[in-house]
């Protein structure tokens, strides 16, 4: 169904939100997949916190202007599907990957965490990423040994005076 100018202006605005909110972008082709398996792809896609969004090419080339996203715009041929994840940067790679794993119709053909595009190669590596929550659990991790020594530190000091002291 053809789109009329203010719809296509909608479309753009949508899309423009979403992307304004997004701290990564994937773009994939979609050529082969079935109804079910994009309604899979998609309810995958909405536990994980990430949108998804079949849109027309040229439509999300206007809305990546000026943006961040910028550069992925030279890559969007074919029939694509394009995935946003939020502050969770890996999810929307994560989400892709993991489909494509079992759909091999699904093929990325370019990504980006905001700072240029980055290829279909790059794909494992940024769905690799930690989340907050396992970024801020590692950290702690590594920070409870050091913090452990500084305490039985400062123990064995007040022992000490005690000692000194008596």
């Amino acid at each position: 169904m053809a789109l009329n100018i203010e719809d296509k202006k909608a479309v753009v605005e949508e899309v423009s939100a979403i992307i304004a909110e997004a701290g990564s972008m994937v773009a994939a082709e979609y050529r082969g997949l079935t109804v079910e398996q994009l309604t899979e792809l998609r309810s995958k896609a909405r536990e994980a916190n990430v949108s998804v969004r079949v849109v027309k090419n040229t439509l999300v080339r206007r809305a990546v202007a000026g943006t961040k996203f910028e550069d992925m715009a030279e890559t969007f041929s074919g029939p694509l599907i394009f995935a946003f994840s939020g502050e969770e940067l890996g999810n929307a790679a994560r989400v892709f990957k993991d489909f494509s794993k079992a759909n091999e119709a699904l093929v990325v053909k370019s990504l980006s965490i905001g700072e240029g595009v980055m290829d279909a190669s790059q794909l494992a590596a940024i769905a690799a990423l930690p989340t907050y929550d396992e970024a801020l659990s590692k950290l702690l991790y590594v920070m409870k040994e050091p913090v452990a020594k500084v305490a039985r530190g400062l123990v064995a000091v007040k022992d000490q005076k005690e000692a000194e002291a008596a």
